[in-house]
C-alpha cells in the first residue's frame, strides 16, 4: 500500500473488503480454463456416493417462511458493475453438480443461492443472499432493530427496502453489531445515518472491544492478507462451473461502499440483559471464537436463539488461509456449549449471521452439540497426536472426522477444513517448528527450489517425470513439484503450465469453497501471471475512525525501511488537539518506537487533529499543504518530520503468489 495509515485487511477485520472496495474489473484470464481430467471426473463421483444427498432438510429449512425477493437479487451501483447480482450463479440451478465442481460444495453453493427476505417467527425477518452474511430484523414496538447490516451500504439499503415492500416502515431504532468482521457492519449507513446516530434517535451495539478489533486483527499485516484473499475468495475469477462457484459461507461479497458507524453502547458482561424497544435481548460475550470481539443473542419473547457466526452450517476457520491469529478450537466448544445450556431447551429457532435457520428444539440443541464437538474433536485429537510426536503435516494427513459428524451437512468443510484446522491447533501449541533440526533453518524458497531441480536431474527431466504423475492423477505431488521448478525458473512455460493444469484439478475434486478459489486463482497466475490491475484499500474517513492513535504508530513502524533508517536517530512529539493525546516517536536502531507522553528536546514537535492526520493518510492533503493551512503546526526542526516520512516503505498489492519476487535484502 502506498498510505501512510493502514490499508485495511480482507474478511474480516475490515480485510475481505478487498474485492468489494479494490477492483474496478475482473480479471480475463488468457488461457481458458480446461475440462476435468478423468480421475477427477472419479473423485467427484465417488463422492457423491458418500454422502446423504437425498436429505433435502436443509432445503427445506432454506425455504421456510419465504415471503418475497426482486429478481436476481440485483443491486445496482453508483459505477457500471452491479454492487451484487445472482444471475450468474444461475447455472447452480441444475439439478447435477457440474463435473468441475466438488458434488458436496455444489449443494452447498445452492443453498447459498437461496435470496430473500424470510419470516423466521412472528417480529423477526431476515434478508438472505443479498451479501455473504444475512440482516436479521427484529419488530420493536415502535422501531425496529437490524441486526449486522451486511457489509455494503448499497446492499443493506436494498435489503431494508425489501423488507420495507412486505412489513410496516418503521424507523430503525437500533442498530447490532453481532461482531468486528467487516461483512457484518459495512452496510451500516444503508440503514441509519449518521446524524440520526450523533443526535441519539439510533442507538449502535456492538461486544466490547469492537471498535479495536474491527481494525486491529490483521491491520499490521493488511498489503499481504488483501493479496491472499484474492486467493481465499477467487475475487479475480469470474463465476462458473469452471470458475467461482460460493465460497462455503455465502455466495461473494458485495461490490460496494463500507461504511462504519461507532457503538453508542457496547455490552461489557459475559451476559446482560437488555430490553430494546420492547424486545428482551440477553448478550453472551464470546470473546476469541469466530472473532476477537463477537456475542451471542437470545430473544426469549420470541424462542430465538443467534449464535452470530459461531455456529453455522460448516466447519468454520480455526486458521483462516488468507492469514489471521489462530483461533481457540476449546474456547470455541465451551462457548457454544455455554449457549445450549443456557439457551437451548428454551429455543424454537436458531438462527445465525451466515446461512439459514434451524426449527426445532430438539434439532437445535442437537445442532449445537455437533458443532461444539466437531470443535473440540478437531483441538482435542490434534492435541493428542502432536503429543505422540506427530508433525502437522502428518496429522492433517491422517486425521479422520468421526463417522457421527462426517456424515452431518453442518460439519462438512465447505470453509474450513480438518486438514488445515488441524494444522492451525499445532501452530497455537507448537508453531512452525516441527523439531526437525534439518528443518531450522532451510535455505529459502528459491535457493531451496534450484538445488532440488538440480538433484531431480534438471528442469526437462523433472517436468517430463511429473508429465506421467499427472496422467495417474497425483496432482498434489505435481503441484509441488513444478513449484518447485518455477520458483527455479519462473520463466519455464512447461512447467508452469503443468502446475497450473494440477492446481486446476485439485480446485475441482475441493469440497472447500475457499480451497477451491486458492488452487483455480494459483492456475489462473501460473497461466498468465499476475494480472495487471490496481490493488486497494478499503481505508475511508469511517474505517479509519476505528484506528487509534497508537495503533497508526504501530503500523509505521512496521513501514519503515530499515536500510534507510540505518544510524538515523531523531525524537518527535505529537500533540493530538481533539484528543488532548500525547505522543513521543522515536527512531534509534532503525526501529520506531512510541510512547504516550512529550519530550523537552526532541528535534520536533507535530502538533495536529486527528482529522487532519486522516486527509493526509487518505491523500485529501499532505503535511506541508495542512501546515500553510494552519491545520498541522511543526515546532523545531521541521526536516526531521519530511526525514522520518521519507523512511517508509511502501507496499505492492498485487505481488506474486505462485512464483518467486526480488528476494529482500539481508538485514
Amino acid at each position: 500500500m502506498t498510505r501512510i495509515a493502514p490499508a485495511f485487511p480482507a474478511r474480516f477485520s475490515l480485510a475481505l473488503v478487498a474485492w468489494a472496495c479494490a477492483f474496478t474489473a475482473t480479471a480475463q484470464p488468457a488461457v481458458a480454463p480446461k475440462a476435468a481430467e478423468p480421475v477427477t471426473l472419479k473423485a467427484n463421483a465417488d463422492m457423491a456416493k458418500t454422502l446423504p444427498f437425498a436429505n433435502r432438510q436443509d432445503f427445506e429449512d432454506a425455504m421456510r417462511g419465504f415471503i418475497g425477493t426482486v429478481p436476481d437479487a440485483l443491486v445496482t451501483g453508483s459505477g457500471p458493475r452491479p454492487v451484487w447480482n445472482m444471475k450468474p450463479y444461475d447455472f447452480l440451478k441444475a439439478n447435477e453438480a457440474a463435473d468441475t465442481v466438488n458434488p458436496s460444495l455444489w449443494r452447498q453453493a445452492q443453498l447459498n443461492a437461496i435470496h430473500g427476505l424470510f419470516k423466521v417467527t412472528d417480529r423477526v425477518y431476515q434478508v438472505r443472499g443479498f451479501d455473504l452474511a444475512n440482516v436479521t430484523i427484529v419488530e420493536g414496538d415502535t422501531s425496529l432493530i437490524v441486526i449486522d447490516p451486511l457489509l455494503a451500504a448499497e446492499t443493506a439499503r436494498a435489503a431494508l427496502e425489501l423488507y420495507y415492500q412486505h412489513r410496516p416502515k418503521k424507523p430503525v431504532g437500533t442498530v447490532i453489531y453481532t461482531h468486528g468482521h467487516a461483512d457484518h457492519f459495512g452496510g451500516v449507513k444503508g440503514v441509519v445515518s449518521e446524524a440520526d446516530v450523533a443526535a441519539g434517535k439510533v442507538q449502535v451495539i456492538a461486544p466490547s472491544g469492537f471498535m479495536e478489533s474491527a481494525v486491529a486483527e490483521n491491520i499490521l499485516a493488511g498489503n499481504a492478507m488483501n493479496r491472499r484473499s484474492q486467493y481465499q475468495f477467487g475475487t479475480l475469477l469470474p463465476p462458473g462451473p469452471r470458475g467461482q462457484v460460493d465460497t462455503g459461507l455465502g455466495k461473494a461479497l458485495a461490490r460496494g461502499s463500507v461504511t462504519l458507524i461507532a457503538p453508542t453502547s457496547t455490552v461489557e458482561k459475559t451476559t446482560e440483559e437488555r430490553t430494546i424497544d420492547g424486545v428482551q435481548i440477553v448478550f453472551q460475550l464470546v470473546p476469541g471464537s469466530e472473532a476477537p470481539s463477537e456475542m451471542l443473542m437470545y430473544l426469549p419473547q420470541f424462542r430465538v436463539l443467534n449464535m452470530a457466526e459461531d455456529v453455522t452450517h460448516n466447519m468454520h476457520n480455526l486458521y483462516t488461509i488468507r492469514g489471521a491469529e489462530v483461533r481457540d478450537g476449546n474456547l470455541w466448544a465451551k462457548y457454544i456449549d455455554e449457549a445450549r445450556v443456557a439457551f437451548g431447551d428454551k429455543t424454537d429457532v436458531l438462527i445465525a449471521q451466515h446461512h439459514w435457520p434451524t426449527t426445532g428444539s430438539a434439532r437445535v440443541v442437537d445442532l449445537l452439540k455437533k458443532q461444539r464437538d466437531m470443535y473440540k474433536f478437531i483441538n482435542d485429537q490434534s492435541l493428542r497426536l502432536l503429543n505422540h510426536g506427530y508433525t502437522a503435516s502428518e496429522i492433517a494427513e491422517t486425521l479422520r472426522m468421526p463417522a457421527s459428524l462426517e456424515q452431518e451437512w453442518s460439519t462438512r468443510g465447505y470453509y474450513g477444513t480438518l486438514r488445515h484446522n488441524a494444522k492451525a491447533v499445532y501452530q497455537k501449541y507448537l508453531g512452525w517448528y516441527d523439531a526437525n533440526p534439518a528443518n531450522l533453518n532451510p535455505l529459502p524458497p528459491v535457493a531451496q527450489a534450484k538445488k532440488t531441480v538440480e538433484y531431480m536431474g534438471g528442469a526437462d527431466a523433472v517436468v517430463a517425470r511429473a508429465r506421467e504423475d499427472f496422467k495417474k492423477g497425483e496432482y498434489r505431488w505435481v503441484a509441488s513439484a513444478m513449484s518447485q521448478v518455477v520458483y527455479a525458473d519462473p520463466a519455464n512455460r512447461a512447467a508452469r503450465e503443468l502446475g497450473a493444469d494440477a492446481l486446476e484439478q485439485l480446485g475441482y475434486q475441493s469440497e472447500a469453497g475457499t480451497w477451491r478459489s486458492a488452487y483455480l486463482v494459483g492456475a489462473m497466475e501460473l497461466r498468465n501471471g499476475v494480472p495487471k490491475i490496481a490493488g486497494g484499500s478499503s481505508a475511508n474517513a469511517d474505517t479509519l475512525k476505528a484506528v487509534s492513535n497508537e495503533l497508526f504508530f504501530d503500523f509505521l513502524g512496521v513501514r519503515l525501511d530499515a536500510a534507510k533508517a540505518e544510524g538515523k536517530k531523531l525524537v518527535i512529539n505529537w500533540n493530538f488537539t481533539d484528543s488532548n493525546q500525547q505522543f513521543v516517536l522515536t527512531l534509534e536502531n532503525s526501529a520506531l518506537t512510541h510512547i504516550a507522553g512529550r519530550q523537552p528536546d526532541a528535534d520536533a514537535t507535530v502538533t495536529l487533529s486527528r482529522a487532519t492526520l486522516d486527509a493526509v493518510t487518505l491523500k485529501e492533503t499532505s503535511f506541508p499543504a495542512a501546515m500553510l493551512t494552519g491545520k498541522v503546526k511543526v515546532d523545531g526542526d521541521r526536516a526531521k518530520l519530511a526525514e522520518l516520512m521519507s523512511m517508509f516503505d511502501t507496499f505492492e498489492p498485487m505481488f506474486p503468489v505462485v512464483e518467486p519476487r526480488a528476494q529482500p535484502k539481508n538485514q
